[in-house]
């Protein structure tokens, strides 16, 4: 008998209830050796992520290395969208050997995990490799991280790909987790994220409405 198909979403993919964001080391220090990626596009991604997150409210965990001594503040792109969040700071380059930040895993009680930030080969791999060996699915925005280099970047995420991560872009990640245009109670938060931070597409939003009052779906 033939495979009958249905009407359903794929069991791997994302929503807004069964994962929890990490945002890692979106912080000066960082970002000044970032060159796999534009700072530019590395900020509107991370800020695309974080609006995403907080307007579907993620699950989420912001997280430094050294803040105060060494590597700065966090991207103000990525804080705003989370008013009052306290920042869990660590000493340790791979967030899941940082107790405060399992604790807080723990208590999310989330067994997909979603990762983004600085750098790729190191703050990324880190945590994806552990989760992964822990029994974890890990989601890694590849977009939403950067590298010393090209290379370095490209080859870390071979690395998790191959150890079972599955990769996604930013922009992908908020419409994952909207899916459905008929999903009203979200369309314009979708939209106006997209229109803000989305890149051409969000452009081709603003156009389509302003010249047409057209409307997704």
């Amino acid at each position: 008998m033939s495979q009958l198909a249905k009407a359903v979403p794929g069991a791997k993919l994302l929503n807004p209830k069964d994962h929890t964001l990490v945002m890692i080391d979106f912080q000066s220090q960082m970002a000044f050796a970032t060159h796999s990626i534009d700072a530019n596009n590395l900020r509107t991604n991370a800020a695309l992520v974080a609006q995403a997150a907080a307007g579907f409210g993620v699950s989420t965990i912001l997280t430094t290395v050294a803040e105060k001594s060494f590597s700065g503040p966090m991207f103000d792109e990525v804080t705003a969208p989370f008013p009052g969040k306290k920042m869990l700071d660590r000493t340790s380059m791979n967030t899941w050997e940082d107790l405060a930040v399992i604790e807080e895993i723990n208590r999310l009680g989330k067994d997909r995990i979603v990762l983004a930030g600085l750098w790729t080969s190191v703050c990324i791999v880190g945590p994806a490799l552990s989760a992964l060996d822990q029994g974890f699915q890990v989601y890694v925005i590849t977009d939403a991280c950067g590298d010393v280099s090209a290379e370095a970047h490209n080859r870390a995420v071979e690395r998790m790909v191959q150890a079972g991560a599955q990769p996604m872009t930013s922009l992908q990640y908020l419409l994952e987790l909207q899916r459905d245009w008929a999903r009203s109670e979200t369309y314009d938060l979708t939209t106006g994220i997209a229109k803000k931070v989305g890149g051409s597409y969000g452009i081709g939003i603003h156009y389509a409405k302003s010249m047409f009052n057209a409307h997704e779906g």
